[in-house]
């Protein structure tokens, strides 16, 4: 029976002859595995690795299995991998609403499209903003928007590339609270890669240190 969880069995990344990151670890659902090490370690050549972005410059070594799927060569979109990162990376040219409608699968039309955008809207205390600008939007907004944007696109992992780390701290707190509240009322395996040991100590799990 498949192992739920994102599973990175024996992975080694190497440049050249360098190597640079080895790891061998599963992450269950729910759990949230911390990652820590100075800036220009590798960590994040661990995350586009599982998303499938890795530079041709790194060669990856051993697997990597979600819900016990073999995910190592699939391509990016079909992995089924979500990811934040320290920008919100929110399109401008689209309203707030039209942002999580981007998330949502093809599959949803119409009338559940819209409501879900909705829904999603209420969860994180956004509700009538659809039509928004995002560029009307503070940072902790922002950061909710991109949140469930990634989460309307139904992950099977949450994969967390210093998100928090150009918050100010009460935002920061409170998205770093809330982030990690939704992964595990989702049951998403999360990685959180960060140089900030307040974020891994608000991640409350496992952590890996690296260099």
């Amino acid at each position: 029976m498949a192992e739920p969880g994102l599973t990175l069995s024996n992975v080694c990344i190497e440049r050249g002859t360098a190597r640079l990151i080895e790891i061998d670890t599963h992450i269950a659902p729910g759990e949230v595995l911390t990652v820590m090490g100075p800036s220009g370690i590798g960590k994040s050549t661990i995350l586009a690795a599982i998303t499938g972005t890795l530079d041709a410059a790194f060669t990856l070594h051993g697997r990597i299995l979600l819900d016990g799927r073999d995910i190592t060569d699939l391509p990016t979109e079909a992995r089924r991998t979500g990811i934040l990162f320290q920008d919100e990376l929110l399109f401008p040219h689209l309203s707030v609403g039209g942002n999580l409608a981007f998330g949502l699968p093809a599959s949803i039309k119409g009338d559940a499209r819209r409501d879900r955008v909705e829904a999603a809207l209420s969860e994180v205390d956004l509700a009538g903003y659809a039509q928004r600008d995002p560029a009307t939007l503070s940072g902790g907004q922002k950061a909710r928007v991109a949140l469930m944007r990634m989460l309307l696109s139904e992950p099977k992992a949450l994969l967390l590339d210093e998100p928090f780390s150009r918050l100010d701290a009460t935002l920061r707190d409170q998205t770093r609270r809330l982030v990690f509240t939704m992964a595990r009322e989702r049951g998403l395996p999360t990685l959180l890669v960060t140089h900030d040991a307040a974020d891994a100590e608000a991640a409350n799990g496992r952590i890996i240190r690296l260099g």
